[in-house]
């Protein structure tokens, strides 16, 4: 048990959230690194934009992994932009090259909002 607030509620957030806002959680999380990792490569900051860019490149595989092409098919093309915002990430950060990163953001934004869009459908809230 920790004493930290902030910690308390993640925790409690991720043990009484359903299986959307984890989700929407993940992809928060995802935009979240991937604007750090350009923010760090920006400033020659190689650490801290590795290690941005390696939870972003987990976030992303967690989820390819969990996408059951078996219960929804047609999820095969995010399938393939999972994949492709894998290497990109990967080669973000192999590279060190803030421009590959950068390119990345637009796709990773547009994700979030379709899938906080949908969670929000799916919950009866609408925008």
């Amino acid at each position: 048990m920790t004493n930290d607030p902030r910690s308390t509620y993640l925790q409690a957030a991720v043990e009484t959230g359903g299986s959307d806002r984890l989700l929407v959680m993940l992809m928060n999380r995802l935009q979240l690194d991937v604007g750090r990792a350009v923010e760090a490569q920006e400033a020659a900051d190689h650490q801290a934009a590795h290690h941005h860019l390696i939870h972003a490149q987990d976030i992303v595989m967690e989820l390819r992994s969990s996408l059951d092409l078996e219960v929804w098919p047609a999820g095969a093309p995010l399938g393939a932009l999972y994949d492709w915002l894998t290497m990109q990430l990967v080669q973000a950060n192999i590279k060190r090259d803030v421009t590959i990163t950068r390119a990345c953001v637009p796709l990773v934004d547009q994700l979030t909002d379709t899938w906080r869009e949908a969670a929000m459908a799916a919950a009866g809230i609408s925008a």
